[in-house]
């Protein structure tokens, strides 16, 4: 042995060995259990070491692929378990000081050089060295080396950001920052820690934290850097500044320097040497540009600024220290450009420059305000007012270099104006200018903060009751010299809206000062200049804008209002008429037009006047109608003088020829001046309807006068080409919005109009309301403004509207549109015999026929029969059908019919007019059987259409005139045509028969044909003559003759036997309903027992073909058969004497029981089909109810068990919410007519299937036919023995579910199908069994279940459910077995929490990802707070625990970034259990926690306390 030492050392230092020699013998004792030395890993190390320090001393010469294979071997000792294990058993292994120094110089190298070789080595080696405590010393021992190390290693990530070992180096730096920290928290020396971060690594720090801050490496890392990695390194830095600048004892040393000028002016020069300047020291630093590039300097000065104050409030802000804090605030704001540079480069900076300033001075501000800085009153009072003269200077700057297309210069002023007004006061002009009148904002997100500023300012000045201080200025800035054309709108929507909010809650007398303002504005600036001038005009439309906007938005006078303010109103009224309004007018009438075009100027004048003439007659109403000491200024009209009835007669001063004048200039393509003339006659309307005794025929001419103006006005523009939306806003009327805002006031005044406009203009009206309907496949626009409106949203608001039958006439004739529309295609269509047709239905064809206009003129009062016989129309339509010579529709044709039938849908045509029933009732019939698609057209398509047809019939059918259609034809003419027409229809559909909608299409027709026979016997129309007819017709068909006589039942006419058995089995079902009721009449039990023969001869028949049927059509047939006939038999017993009752036996029994049979052979297979399975579940169900029906070889009872459990087993079929409640009804019947030893057949396959072995077979299908069996029996009544008998054995079920459920979560696969079912049966079995289930021990199982659930790397549907189903288990505990939760309160927490925190890892955000998948985390982030809020309703069982699970949530918080919307969910839930916390828990927490932890829960708190806790608190900044 000591010749194998002897000879390792010596090679390992012998020069003579090569290199390649030495590392393969190094390599082999390190990895070799034969070779032994002493304290060998040790040599081993040093020998590395060694060599490596050697070589980088110059001493030693190396090859580079040599040094390459040490700085790996060093690394794999440094990682290699064996090292691990031996630390951990305490042997002493030691590092020396010149490998740290060594890595710091490799590190420092490779952020200056482009030379990356061993890079990622070196950091591993640090990696391995750092991570491990007892290594970790060479660098915690000697301050030094730890801060040359993250020096170098920040800049190293800042110079080499595309490196390809970025996320190794990440790592590297956690590592270094998380032992740096631990160092600084252990000195002692303040000034020390200090001066090593100022020195060391502020700088380094700043530029690192600003790259991850802009998401450097978010795009180019590919993944490499870990999100919540970089989030811990920003937190790290963060904590290593603050730790080191901002330390507690430093805060005596801050306040002498910050507060020297202030407390310090007498003191001796000598004294101030001896202070400590830690902000000029910092401050000196942070603008030293070093060893960062000059560009990137700049931003990394200005995003540091904001971060270096908050770190500081964070530190310091407390009460006392308000003004210390603020003083800090000159200093930083001084490194930014925009305070330091002289004005012409201030202006010289570039808008991305201005916009990253703009940010940081809103982040200072955002501080300031946050934490209650700026206090007014003790600012004033105690210190001269040295905060308002800084907040001043700033909005000084900001005003002198307006950046209106920065979103945060907007901010930034909002910001000064809430902490006080007078900051921005003395600029108030320039402000308004800047960031209102004269700003040009057209990007949304700067016109929402431009919106948020104004909106703060109208606040503001509303609050101090100084509104006419504000638009004094706005009124000022407006009427200055400018170009006004370039001017946007002062007012938008949403500005409007604000305004409004504000005015309503001010006082009178501030909106008549506003008001009175801006008429002397008008009067003195605008009017005495504005002939001519285009650009004053402008402003005088400007003004009328702003003026119409106030006086909108305030509050209306009442008869509570003072006599003085009424009487000032009165004055302000007079005078904006005859000072204002008077001279535009007289401007416009004295105008000579020399040309088509008027001048621009004339234009605005016009709309000007038009405008506020309409604001001062609407105003003038509504406080004459409301305020009873006004006296309008237009008093009430006495006599009937044309003049009193034009628009004259609203404004005092003004003639008719004024008024012909403007009329005769709107003309004049003017879009403003247009509509607020139609306006100015809505209201003028009005006030005749309000001021009429009597209808007199003068008054009731001008009315329709009125009416027409107002409608023919805009008639042109409405057959523009290119129509847009409009914003509701006045001012931005234009040629292609005009009609929108034209259409709007139409439809918003019909209920008045209507009844003034001719039957033209009516149908006018319907006709544009049918032209501009969005149809389904139109696709509406998506407004720029949730606000703004389409024609199309204006007329689909008046169509649905439940006003638009109320109006009789513009709904009748809207439906007069529509059917003509409707015949307009039909007619187009492609017809075989056209003579035929237009002979066949001439009241589809011919305009005005004498049926129609029969009924229109008796469509208020009953008379005799139309002319045209009944026979003669139902021959006619029944010549057709037999013909079958229908109208051709093509694609197109059968869309746009499908685009009116849907117009057919929304209308209620359950009450129409006589007239329009029986038109619909004639035109929906002769659609739906005369028409056919062309070969073109999809099968689908032509059953689309046929089933909306007989939907339409089917309304008209129930409605209030459904009489009318039995007055035009006979029921049992009706009934043939219809279906000898779907006879025809069904043969030439090229679809299977088992497809969707050809299913669907027989629902629709049973659904028809089941009201048809309702109305018919109801309204008692021949019941004997038409059920006759109708039962022949039936029993004499074509298709009933083929197949009862057992001809052609190899040919393929499939459709048509099941139409046939689907009228048949509705014709009993209907019969037999009413066959009871003797009021209609005796004959209803001779018809049924005919259609009782008829159908059961049919389905006997079909029976032996089932191919031909779809099963859910045969089945359904057989059960209503089977009802029918039982319903039938029990009266005929009730007739007959008792001794004939026991031999009356059901006539089909052997058709019965070939059914029940052929069911429980394919009852997987109609289990497919949740249609067919819930018929053959109603049937079993029938069935097994009537004992004279069972087969005398084996059990009802057992035969459907056993087909049931096949249906159970099978993992494909899946038991619908619709179909639970049949099978549950059908095992309740079998229990009930179950015997003991037959229930205990199922709890033995329970127990079977429930056997662990199944699942290692695997025997998957007998487990879930087990489990399944088990819900259903929860969900049976729970009375009786047998139900009883199932708890006795629940905890071994349990037991059993505890087991399978360990087994099934191990195979990924089983979790749907297994697990989730294990799931939901534990939530049932301990709901229903809380007052059953005693044993604590049984639901403390339920835990162990939840504990072995993944919930890690799941697809989202996988996720989704299991989660719903651990919290329904959870819910059930919380719920039904608190007592048991409480002794086991930890595992209850601890499921709950891994619900939480894989909430928090499926919510992070991350590049990819579906919005499927956030939609399924949002909902388990609602279940979250839902258990959340449970938990702390139980607040007794949870104080305890609160602040433990405060801080698991924190903990889990901190590592990742969540989507906002599942982070709010989660915040609320939090949020219930912190009202838990006492203020020990709180101190608790915030000691406890983690430094960045502690950080996350800091956040979490505040916003607690602001949003949840004090949501009332009150403002307190103007307290001193």
């Amino acid at each position: 042995m000591a010749a194998i030492y002897s000879g390792i050392s010596l090679k390992l230092k012998s020069s003579k060995t090569a290199w390649e020699d030495k590392l393969k013998l190094a390599h082999f004792a390190w990895i070799s259990h034969q070779c032994f030395l002493p304290n060998k890993e040790q040599v081993l190390l040093d020998w590395a070491r060694h060599s490596l320090v050697t070589y980088y001393k110059k001493k030693l010469e190396l090859k580079e692929d040599i040094v390459e294979r040490l700085w790996i071997y060093l690394d794999n000792i440094l990682h290699s378990r064996k090292l691990q294990t031996l630390i951990k058993n305490g042997k002493t292994v030691n590092l020396h000081f010149s490998l740290a120094k060594i890595i710091n110089e490799r590190v420092a190298e490779f952020s200056v050089s482009d030379a990356q070789r061993n890079v990622c080595t070196v950091l591993s080696c640090c990696q391995g060295i750092l991570s491990t405590p007892t290594l970790a010393v060479i660098y915690t021992a000697k301050h030094e080396l730890i801060l040359e190390l993250l020096n170098e290693l920040c800049w190293l990530a800042c110079r080499r950001p595309e490196g390809t070992f970025i996320s190794q180096l990440f790592e590297v730096l956690h590592l270094a920052f998380s032992q740096y920290l631990l160092i600084q928290r252990q000195q002692v020396n303040p000034n020390r820690v200090f001066g090593e971060v100022i020195g060391h690594l502020l700088q380094p720090c700043l530029v690192l934290r600003h790259l991850l801050s802009v998401g450097t490496w978010a795009q180019c890392d590919q993944g490499r850097v870990r999100q919540y990695l970089s989030r811990e390194v920003r937190n790290q830095i963060e904590l290593v500044i603050q730790g080191g600048i901002f330390q507690p004892e430093l805060l005596s040393s801050y306040k002498k320097e910050l507060l020297l000028n202030e407390q310090s002016k007498d003191k001796k020069k000598e004294a101030i040497k001896n202070i400590l300047t830690p902000t000029n020291t910092t401050i000196s630093k942070l603008v030293d540009v070093g060893s960062c590039e000059p560009s990137l300097h700049v931003t990394v000065v200005a995003n540091s600024v904001s971060l270096l104050y908050k770190l500081f409030l964070d530190s310091y802000s407390k009460e006392e220290n308000q003004l210390i804090c603020f003083h800090l605030l000159p200093k930083l704001f001084d490194c930014l450009r925009i305070s330091c540079l002289p004005d012409e480069q201030v202006e010289a900076l570039s808008l991305s420059d201005w916009t990253n300033e703009l940010l940081v001075v809103e982040q200072l501000l955002n501080l300031v305000a946050n934490n209650n800085i700026y206090n007014v009153a003790a600012d004033r009072i105690r210190h001269k007012e040295v905060q308002f003269q800084f907040y001043r200077h700033l909005a000084e700057l900001l005003i002198k270099h307006s950046q209106a297309s920065v979103p945060a210069w907007f901010r930034c002023l909002k910001t000064l104006i809430s902490l006080n007004h007078l900051i921005v006061e003395p600029d108030l002009d320039d402000l308004v200018a800047s960031a209102w009148i004269d700003a040009e904002v057209t990007e949304p997100r700067t016109k929402k903060s431009q919106e948020t500023l104004i909106n703060t300012l109208f606040q503001t000045y509303a609050k101090l009751r100084q509104v006419p201080r504000l638009f004094e200025e706005v009124f000022s800035v407006i009427c200055r010299p400018s170009a006004e054309h370039l001017r946007q709108p002062v007012l938008t929507l949403n500005l409007t809206v604000v305004l409004r909010d504000c005015l309503v809650e001010l006082p009178p007398n501030q909106i008549l000062d506003t008001w009175s303002l801006l008429l002397e504005k008008c009067q003195a600036l605008v009017l005495p200049y504005v002939k001519g001038d285009s650009d004053m005009a402008l402003k005088l439309l400007s003004l009328s804008l702003l003026l119409h906007g106030i006086l909108f938005s305030m509050r209306c006078l009442d008869s509570g209002t003072p006599l003085p303010v009424v009487k000032c109103t009165q004055r302000v009224m007079e005078k904006m008429l005859q000072e204002v309004i008077q001279p535009m007018f007289d401007l416009l009438s004295s105008y000579q037009s020399q040309t088509s075009k008027l001048d621009l100027w004339l234009e605005t004048v016009r709309d000007s006047a038009l405008l506020l003439s309409y604001t001062w007659a609407e105003i003038d109403t509504m406080l004459s109608l409301n305020c009873r000491q006004y006296v309008p200024i237009v008093g009430a009209v006495t006599d009937i003088a044309s003049e009193s009835l034009s628009l004259s007669s609203f404004l005092a001063g003004t003639n008719m020829k004024q008024w012909e004048k403007v009329q005769e200039l709107t003309d004049h393509f003017a879009f403003t001046s247009r509509y607020c003339l139609e306006l100015l006659y809505m209201q003028k309307m009005k006030r005749t309807l309000m001021r009429m005794s009597f209808q007199s025929d003068i008054e009731l001419q001008t009315l329709r006068d009125d009416a027409t103006f107002i409608l023919h006005s805009g008639k042109k523009s409405m057959r523009r080409g290119e129509i847009t939306m409009w914003n509701h806003q006045i001012g931005t009327l234009s040629a292609s919005s005009y009609p929108v805002a034209h259409w709007h006031l139409i439809v918003s005044n019909l209920t008045i109009l209507i009844s003034y406009l001719s039957s033209d203009d009516v149908t006018y009206i319907a006709n544009v309301l049918l032209r501009t309907l969005p149809t389904t496949k139109t696709q509406e626009s998506s407004a720029e403004e949730e606000s703004s409106i389409t024609i199309g949203q204006v007329s689909q608001a008046l169509f649905h509207s439940p006003l638009f039958p109320e109006l009789q006439s513009l709904h009748s004739a809207f439906l007069s549109c529509v059917i003509e529309r409707c015949t307009r295609i039909l007619f187009s269509g492609n017809h075989n015999d056209k003579k035929l047709l237009s002979k066949q239905l001439p009241w589809l064809f011919e305009k005005d026929h004498i049926i129609i206009t029969q009924w229109e003129l008796r469509s208020e009062k009953d008379g005799p029969e139309p002319l045209e016989s009944k026979e003669e129309v139902g021959q006619n339509l029944l010549i057709l059908a037999k013909k079958d010579i229908p109208i051709i529709l093509k694609g197109d044709q059968l869309e746009r019919i499908m685009d009116i039938l849907e117009f057919f849908s929304v209308l209620k045509l359950d009450a129409l007019l006589p007239s329009y029933h029986v038109h619909c009732f004639l035109l929906l019939l002769s659609t739906a059987t005369n028409t056919k698609a062309d070969s073109s057209c999809f099968s689908t398509g032509s059953l689309k259409f046929l089933m909306t047809s007989y939907q339409l019939l089917d309304n008209l059918q129930r409605g209030k005139n459904a009489h009318l259609m039995f007055k035009i034809m006979y029921a049992s003419d009706i009934f043939e045509v219809i279906l000898t027409s779907l006879f025809n229809v069904s043969k030439r559909f090229l679809i299977d028969v088992d497809t969707p909608s050809w299913m669907e299409f027989l629902q629709v027709i049973g659904t028809f044909l089941e009201h048809f026979f309702e109305a018919t016997i109801q309204l008692k129309l021949s019941l004997g003559l038409n059920f006759e007819k109708i039962l022949s017709f039936l029993s004499n068909c074509t298709v009933y003759r083929e197949t009862t006589s057992c001809k052609h039942l190899e040919n393929r006419d499939f459709p048509s036997r099941q139409l046939l058995l689907v009228s048949l089995t509705k014709l009993c079902q209907i019969l037999s309903s009413y066959v009871e009721q003797k009021k209609f009449s005796s004959r209803l039990p001779d018809l049924l027992q005919q259609a009782i023969l008829h159908t059961g001869e049919f389905v006997q028949l079909c029976s032996e073909n089932k191919d031909c049927l779809l099963p859910s059509v045969f089945i359904s047939s057989v059960t209503t058969l089977f009802e029918v006939e039982l319903s039938h038999r029990s009266r005929a017993r009730d007739i007959v004497c008792s001794e004939a009752k026991d031999s009356m036996l059901l006539s089909h029994t052997a058709l019965y029981r070939k059914v029940y049979s052929w069911i429980l052979t394919e009852l997987p297979s109609l289990a497919a089909n949740d249609q067919s399975f819930k018929l053959a579940l109603q049937f079993l169900t029938l069935f097994s109810s009537i004992l004279e029906l069972h087969p005398s070889k084996g059990t009802v009872f057992v035969n459907i068990f056993h087909s049931i459990k096949r249906v159970l087993a099978d993992p494909r079929i899946q038991v619908s919410e619709d179909v639970e409640p049949l099978l549950v009804a059908l095992f309740n019947q079998l229990l009930v007519e179950g015997t003991t030893e037959e229930f205990q057949m199922i709890m033995q396959h329970i127990l079977q299937g429930l056997e662990i072995s199944n699942i290692w077979r695997p025997h998957i299908n007998d487990i879930l036919s087990a489990i399944k069996l088990i819900k259903l029996l929860l969900k049976c009544p729970s009375d009786g023995d047998k139900i009883r008998s199932f708890w006795v054995v629940c905890p071994q079920i349990i037991s059993a579910l505890t087991f399978q459920n360990k087994e099934a979560c191990q195979d990924q696969s089983l979790l749907l199908t297994v697990v989730v079912p294990i799931l939901d049966t534990v939530a049932s079995l301990l709901r229903q069994g809380e007052s059953i289930i005693k044993n604590p021990h049984h639901v403390s199982l339920a835990f162990s279940i939840l504990l072995a659930v993944p919930l890690d790397h799941l697809k989202p549907q996988e996720y989704s459910r299991l989660f719903l189903g651990i919290h329904e288990v959870l819910f059930s505990i919380l719920q039904c077995h608190s007592k048991v939760m409480l002794k086991a309160l930890p595992s209850f927490l601890n499921s709950f929490y891994r619900l939480v925190f894989s909430v928090m890892h499926k919510g992070h955000q991350k590049d990819k990802g579906s919005t499927e998948d956030l939609t399924i985390v949002l909902e388990c982030a609602r279940l979250v707070e839902r258990m959340y809020s449970h938990i702390a309703a139980k607040s007794e069982d949870f104080t305890m625990f609160s602040s433990f699970m405060v801080a698991q949530y924190v903990n889990e918080l901190q590592k990742v970034t969540l989507y906002p919307a599942v982070k709010n969910l989660l915040k609320e839930g939090i949020y219930l259990i912190l009202d838990l916390c006492i203020e020990r828990d709180i101190h608790f927490l915030r000691t406890s926690l983690q430094p960045g932890v502690r950080e996350v829960f800091k956040e979490l708190y505040n916003d607690y306390t602001k949003y949840h806790k004090n949501k009332n608190r009150g403002e307190e900044k103007y307290t001193a």
